[in-house]
């Protein structure tokens, strides 16, 4: 899960030894963090977006791979993962971005509209 991997670099990052260390900086109980790595609970877009900016981790690469944890369906998450490997493989900032602003808000159409990014993106 993307998740578990911002949280082991904000981890490394800040040189914290325990995970109430990175609850402290969200806000949020420390049980919390131990719901986030085994997938009970999924974290915000914020705080991916806020752990990303602390180590220096792209906030669309962030947005995107949270969102891919979110879904239970295999067919979308596998078109997060298609969407992610061609923003990365052509760089594209702006698109991206729009992009995710789109399919963060949707949640019964993100499978036409992710198809529909996706033929817009080759």
């Amino acid at each position: 899960m993307y998740q578990v991997q911002l949280l082991d670099a904000f981890k490394t990052a800040k040189n914290y030894i325990q995970d109430k260390q990175i609850a402290a900086d969200l806000g949020i109980p420390k049980q919390r963090i131990s719901e986030y790595r085994s997938g009970k609970r999924y974290m915000s877009d914020i705080q991916a977006v806020f752990l990303a900016q602390e180590c220096k981790i792209d906030e669309k690469e962030a947005l995107i791979g949270v969102h891919a944890d979110r879904t239970q369906n295999s067919h979308i998450k596998q078109l997060w993962d298609e969407i992610a490997k061609k923003l990365n493989s052509q760089g594209n900032q702006l698109h991206s971005l729009g992009l995710v602003a789109i399919l963060g808000g949707l949640s019964t159409e993100v499978k036409a509209v992710a198809q529909c990014a996706l033929c817009t993106l080759c």
